[in-house]
């Protein structure tokens, strides 16, 4: 369950008639407890509570009690010797009047009437599984709200499915936004007595909800109708007239309304009870956007993007710079005049912005930062010099347009309320401008600049409806003069295989005539493009949330190049983390940050996160596209490596429809003596072979033994099942066909084989490789290195080759994806003395002895992060120092300065191997 929900589900167990004796199982279901689990607490076959309660082992102790005992009952609870034993994190105790809760590890309590405890909902999102619970319970008023709204959504479309069409989905979500506005305004004052809005409707409004549309038709008639000669024109009635005029298109357009049923009038008053002072528009609009779209409503709640991680752009983007000024400028009334002179004149440009939030965050640092100048001027009342205008976006989808522009009008209304005070703030908010400034449109496929110039702050052209689809309204006029341009945001990501035909086009309309191989790429590359080609032609920064994989691997060499060819050079980046949602368990997507611009300041900024997950920042003179440390370099795949290190190539591909490879069974019913199975099969690995320790086997027939082959009628079978496919196949496969009894290349160690799967999960902290003994095949799934010295083992098993190949070679999905070519060729390696090879050896040694003191575990066994056997784990940690005092004299700090010496040493052993590089050996020996 997710945290929307979870707290529809305690609002439901809150308005039920209390049952002491059933309280604490539903409210153990409300927050995603599965019926086993809480039948097997009823029968007691889990409940160990000594208080004749519920005792869920490590996560609550529940008691209900007698009026008037709760706080005594939770004492009795805290001291309960199974509360400590069962590891409880939470006690709870209740009466059906009052509730009083105790989070054990925090410290934190809760205390309220029993029907206000859905308010805390987020205090208990730990039993879920949910960890975000900082954010949650400060947003909770906006997961609250969005929970009824979805209600009330989902109950309108019931009674009106007309409106859930296509043809009227703009209709339903343009009601919807009139809504939140109306919910917003009567708790700020902007309508005349709070909860004024909820109030008419309940007081003019038919019981029964037969009139429910009309009521509020004519309130949205009366917000839409100047005062005066306008109203008595429209015949507006007496008890809507004092409702004030809010223009801004908001209201105009179609007057249509829903009709509501008695549970939808119910929703209605419901919502309107909650306290809508509390809103946040920064994430509020993303929440409202899952309710207005099918597609994303069954992830409802897990839009939320967290200020901290969204600030990780905004921050570096441009926020610091100007805290930096303002430190600066001190109580120096010009210095803080200039200040803010530059501040009215910056444009925040997000095109992929959503319903706002960096929009809207954006903003409200920006007035804060004002707020400071103001203040330090004496000048705490004046108007803000900071307009909506100056906050740009372009939004693919209609709605979410529309409810940035309306996040943002909040927003800049509540920072007027912060900074200014109510009086000034009402002063001057309606009636709402009807500027648009987030236009509806494909943003690969506009022009940018026509959008957000270099010049001019305010949008001369004004539009009939404000939450109307300005799909021609991108070519605006503007006026005055403009300043520094920041573009941000979090465009879609998609992979290549998951982009569809319309994004496709996309990619070949900004790509096509630029780029070779750019079908590659992530989507999100068509903004780091189009933000480099916006940057020659204004001044300005770029910086977006996207996809580490366009910083590794095949698509670096491909896009890199083209943005740098521009002009652009990398300013600042975040490597990798999760970008997490509100959803339980969720492991988010790993993400890079990444800023460009023409003139980039000096340091650089690197930032990273520790072990303990907190940013560290890194200044430096130079960020490349692998995001490392150093000049702009790009890693080519190379044929061969750089020094004399043994070479490695793919393993052996069959080719065969499967018939050239047996399973143990398969292989014990050919029926071959111990002499022909020794001459005709052998065992083979891939990565599951390696790893997991699965027995797989094939037929391995060297030309002399042939004909001896072809007697055994099984062999004999599966050889003429080989050619029959070859001969079917394409040109390789075709000239393969002549004999089919092998694989397509017949490498094999004489004495060994070195394996290294070409996938492997990242969650390793070490990458799995390991010697074969000699007779084993391995499979095109592996690369291999055959009769190589141990030494080499050393280098592919250490932390510096890991971090190496994660970022030059790239990930499949989640895990490593290693290329000879690419990953080992091309690995960088100090020149070895005969003693260094010789400590690398007892290293790699060391490594394998300790992987057989826990014979018969598999690679996958002993590389389990949380299990890692200790004796294994300090080889693998003396490895890493041996060779880190060959590269550096001491260990690395961190990968950050791994990758700044890898690229360091790529950079000057490429300069120097390039001029003469030798043939390509022959690798491996046939048999």
């Amino acid at each position: 369950m997710n945290a929307v929900e979870i707290e529809q589900a305690i609002t439901d167990l809150a308005e039920q008639p209390f049952d002491a004796a059933s309280f604490p199982y539903a409210f153990l279901e409300a927050f995603g407890n599965k019926a086993t689990t809480i039948q097997r607490l009823r029968s007691g076959a889990t409940n160990k509570s000594d208080l004749g309660g519920v005792l869920q082992r490590d996560n609550i102790h529940i008691a209900t009690c007698e009026s008037g005992q709760v706080a005594d009952t939770l004492k009795a609870l805290k001291a309960s010797p199974t509360t400590t034993k069962a590891k409880a994190k939470f006690i709870l105790a209740t009466d059906g009047a009052d509730f009083e809760a105790e989070d054990l590890t925090s410290g934190e309590t809760v205390a309220c009437a029993f029907k206000d405890f859905p308010d805390h909902f987020g205090f208990f999102l730990p039993l879920a599984g949910i960890s975000t619970v900082r954010q949650i319970s400060e947003n909770a008023f906006d997961i609250r709200a969005t929970s009824r709204l979805n209600r009330l959504y989902l109950e309108l479309l019931k009674n009106n499915p007309d409106w859930g069409k296509a043809e009227r989905r703009h209709d339903m979500n343009h009601f919807m936004a009139r809504l939140i506005f109306c919910f917003f305004a009567e708790d700020t004052d902007i309508f005349i007595g709070k909860g004024r809005f909820t109030e008419t409707i309940a007081q003019m409004s038919a019981r029964d909800s037969s009139n429910t549309h009309e009521v509020m038709n004519t309130l949205f008639l009366a917000m839409n109708t100047k005062p005066g000669a306008d109203r008595a024109a429209a015949k507006i009635p007496r008890w809507a007239d004092d409702f004030p005029y809010v223009n801004g298109g908001l209201f105009s357009g179609s007057m249509d309304v829903p009709r509501f049923s008695r549970i939808a009038r119910s929703y209605l008053l419901h919502v309107g009870g909650l306290d809508w002072t509390k809103i946040n528009p920064d994430i509020f609009g993303s929440m409202i956007q899952a309710v207005a779209e099918d597609e994303e409503r069954g992830e409802l709640g897990m839009h939320y993007t967290s200020v901290p991680n969204i600030l990780k752009v905004l921050n570096p983007l441009f926020l610091d710079d100007l805290r930096a000024r303002l430190e600066e400028a001190g109580d120096n009334a010009r210095m803080l005049l200039n200040l803010r002179k530059r501040m009215a004149k910056i444009r925040v440009f997000d095109p992929a912005c959503g319903s706002g939030n960096f929009l809207v965050i954006a903003y409200k640092q920006m007035r804060a930062i004002e707020a400071e100048i103001n203040q330090r001027r004496g000048e705490p009342d004046i108007r803000s010099v900071i307009p909506l205008t100056n906050f740009r976006g372009i939004e693919l989808r209609d709605f979410p347009a529309e409810i940035a522009r309306l996040a943002l009008v909040i927003a800049e209304y509540q920072c007027d309320m912060l900074y200014r005070g109510q009086k000034l703030a009402l002063a001057e908010f309606l009636p709402l401008r009807n500027e648009n400034w987030i236009i509806c449109h494909n943003a690969l496929q506009i022009d940018w600049l026509s959008v957000c110039p270099p010049t001019g702050t305010g949008v001369k052209l004004q539009a009939d409806d404000l939450l109307g689809e300005p799909l021609e309204q991108a070519e605006i006029d503007f006026e005055n003069e403009g300043g520094e341009t920041f573009v941000c945001g979090n465009p879609p990501y998609l992979g290549s295989r998951d982009q569809k035909d319309e994004q496709k086009a996309d990619l070949r309309l900004l790509f096509d005539k630029r780029l070779k191989n750019w079908k590659s790429l992530d989507y999100v590359a068509g903004w780091f493009l189009k933000a480099a080609d916006f940057s020659t032609k204004s001044k300005s920064t770029a910086a977006f949330v996207s996809t580490n994989s366009i910083c590794q691997g095949l698509q670096v060499p491909v896009l890199w190049p083209e943005i740098f060819s521009s002009g652009c050079q990398i300013e600042f980046a975040h490597t990798s983390f999760r970008w997490a949602n509100l959803a339980s368990h969720n492991a988010g997507v790993t993400v890079a940050i990444i800023g460009i611009t023409p003139q980039p300041r000096s340091p650089r900024r690197l930032f990273s996160l520790d072990d303990m997950g907190q940013t560290i920042e890194h200044q430096c003179a130079h960020i490349n596209a692998y995001l490392a440390v150093g000049e702009s370099v790009i890693v080519e795949k190379a044929s061969q490596t750089l020094d004399g290190r043994s070479e490695m190539t793919f393993g052996n591909m069959p080719l065969d429809g499967g018939h050239l490879l047996l399973s143990r069974d398969e292989r014990d019913a050919l029926k071959l003596t111990p002499e022909q199975q020794n001459r005709f099969v052998r065992r083979i690995y891939g990565s599951a072979e390696f790893i997991r320790g699965l027995e797989r086997y094939c037929l391995w027939i060297e030309d002399q033994h042939l004909a001896e082959a072809q007697t055994i009628p099984p062999i004999a079978q599966r050889i003429h099942d080989v050619r029959k496919l070859r001969l079917n196949g394409g040109a390789t496969a075709k000239d393969l066909a002549d004999r089919s009894h092998q694989f397509q290349r017949m490498y094999i160690g004489k004495h060994s084989t070195l394996i290294v799967p070409r996938v492997s999960s990242e969650s390793r902290e070490y990458l799995p490789c390991g010697y074969e003994s000699t007779g084993i095949v391995a499979s095109d799934a592996v690369c291999a290195m055959y009769d190589a010295p141990l030494w080499n083992m050393a280098l592919i098993a250490s932390r510096l080759h890991l971090v190496w190949i994660a970022t030059v070679c790239g990930k499949m999905k989640t895990d490593f994806r290693y290329s000879n070519t690419l990953g080992w060729n091309t690995f960088p390696v100090p020149t070895l003395t005969d003693k260094n090879k010789t400590d690398l050896t007892r290293c790699a040694g060391d490594i394998l002895l300790a992987r057989e003191h826990h014979f018969p575990a598999t690679i996958a066994d002993l590389y389990d992060p949380g299990s890692m056997p200790d004796d294994l784990r300090a080889a693998h940690e003396r490895n890493d120092e041996v060779l880190e005092r060959i590269y550096i004299g001491r260990l690395f700090k961190n990968d950050t300065e791994r990758l700044e010496k890898l690229f360091d040493l790529y950079a000057k052993l490429i300069a120097s191997t390039a001029p003469g590089r030798t043939k390509r050996r022959k690798v491996g020996a046939s048999a």
